[in-house]
């Protein structure tokens, strides 16, 4: 019978905690960082195996977070535990990338926008509803995400779209979401949505400066477009 390979058949200096420790995290490769999230492999097998498996099936780090729960499953190895560390640790890299130091990012225009978002939407196969926070000098306070899926009014309700714009002390918010079907134009739904908000924000005294909708290679300013 084949001898199964496990961690523990590497040096002990080779191995991706070790290296980790002696070399710091950018002396290591993607196989090895995978490897350090999953934690373990499986019965016989390496966890370094599972992670080569990871990459091989999917191809890229990109691809690997742009997948959902269920692809990562069909990966030999992971399950639902594993899967949403992987998915965990992909999305805290996301909130970093978008997360401005308070006072620093100014918001003047949708392109504007587009830098505060961009990652965190890049890639997304389903509708993401962003809301940013901003000060009176349109200093970026927060981004936060109230939905996931298919945009309607009982997934932004006005309730949840307010609720951190109001604990935050924003004085105006601008909305984004995203297109995954590669049209920003938006959809009479879209537009009957924003314009109840704008009416939700006037009574909370918070106003709506724009809804940006945000495609692959494009996007659309509702208030370019003078629909609010």
């Amino acid at each position: 019978m084949r001898k199964s390979f496990t961690i523990h058949d590497l040096p002990l200096a080779e191995r991706p905690r070790e290296r980790l420790l002696r070399l710091g995290p950018e002396a290591l490769s993607i196989q090895e960082l995978l490897a350090l999230i999953l934690g373990r492999g499986i019965k016989g097998e390496s966890v370094m195996v599972t992670a080569q498996q990871l990459l091989s099936r999917f191809g890229d780090l990109q691809s690997i977070a742009n997948s959902s729960l269920e692809e990562l499953c069909q990966v030999k190895g992971i399950g639902l535990a594993k899967a949403s560390q992987i998915t965990a640790a992909f999305e805290l890299g996301r909130r970093l990338e978008t997360y401005p130091e308070k006072g620093k990012a100014i918001v003047r225009s949708p392109e504007n926008v587009l830098n505060e978002v961009r990652s965190k939407l890049k890639g997304r196969k389903k509708e993401h509803f962003l809301t940013l926070f901003l000060d009176t000098r349109n200093q970026v306070l927060g981004v936060a995400s109230v939905s996931v899926g298919s945009l309607d009014s009982s997934l932004a309700h006005p309730r949840e779209v307010f609720k951190e714009a109001i604990s935050a002390n924003a004085a105006s918010v601008i909305f984004v979401h995203n297109h995954p079907s590669g049209d920003p134009q938006p959809s009479e739904d879209d537009i009957k949505l924003t314009r109840r908000l704008v009416e939700a924000g006037n009574i909370v005294g918070i106003e709506v400066l724009d809804h940006v909708i945000v495609a692959d290679k494009a996007f659309a300013s509702l208030k370019g477009m003078k629909l609010i």
